[in-house]
């Protein structure tokens, strides 16, 4: 599946963020839609249709999962290399609900 490393993603990227919610509490990509692989059958109607859309997760293992999901229905998805873990080492940043800053729980 098509991949991307954190400093290659552009800073408007649409970002489909796939943890659950306790991860996705303690810091996310600002901006970016949150629907917990758990939810994703029952909730398939909130993934952004935007195309290219990011997909990721803690580590990269479950957005790569959702991402050949969604490129098999013919969305133009790329899974985050390393997911949010890769992402907060290269020095992007996380944000909660409130604003302020995240961390990769």
């Amino acid at each position: 599946i098509p991949s991307v490393q954190a400093n290659q993603v552009a800073d408007d990227a649409v970002v489909l963020d796939v943890r659950e919610d306790e991860e996705w509490a303690a810091g996310h990509i600002a901006g970016s839609t949150h629907v917990p692989l758990s939810q994703l059958p029952g909730r398939a109607a909130d993934v952004p249709d935007t195309d290219p859309l990011l997909v990721v997760c803690r580590v990269g293992a479950r957005s790569a999962q959702v991402t050949a999901w969604l490129r098999g229905q013919g969305r133009e998805a790329t899974n985050l290399t390393g997911g949010l873990e890769a992402w907060s080492a290269a020095g992007r940043p996380l944000v909660t609900d409130d604003g302020g800053p995240g961390f990769v729980a």
